[in-house]
């Protein structure tokens, strides 16, 4: 049988639930900018797997994903309710409603794309940005 010993175990490898190394600025800035830009073209994911797995790297980045999430978030929320509202009434107008309803989902997503612009050119300058009309949902 083998011999017990009072040694304490090899200690864990390098990087092994050790603590997320912080980003250097330039790559907080970096990061916060392909956030806010991926959010146009891939929605949610992006602040999403950002907030996940880049919260803990650095305040700025994290500031960003997570405002960059609550928007997401919203604009999806503010997106289904207008599409909502907007069939009924082209249902109850027989049609004629679209008239309306159609610039006004257009509108509203350039105006979504240019909030993300705004967002992406902030962070990439080092400034904090908020969204207009977002639900806080996470602090």
């Amino acid at each position: 049988m083998g011999r017990m010993t009072n040694q304490a175990p090899p200690p864990p490898p390098s990087g092994y639930n050790a603590a997320p190394q912080p980003l250097s600025p330039s790559d907080e800035k970096l990061w916060a900018t392909l956030i806010h830009v991926g959010g146009i073209f891939l929605g949610f994911l992006p602040a999403l797997i950002g907030y996940l797995l880049l919260k803990d790297r650095g305040p700025f980045v994290r500031e960003h994903t997570r405002s960059a999430l609550n928007f997401q978030i919203s604009f999806t929320i503010y997106a289904v309710a207008l599409s909502i509202v907007g069939s009924i009434i082209v249902a109850v107008t027989f049609g004629i409603g679209a008239i309306i309803v159609v610039p006004v989902l257009i509108a509203f997503g350039v105006a979504a794309i240019v909030f993300m612009i705004i967002a992406a050119v902030k962070a990439n300058s080092g400034q904090y940005y908020k969204y207009p009309v977002t639900i806080e949902f996470i602090k």
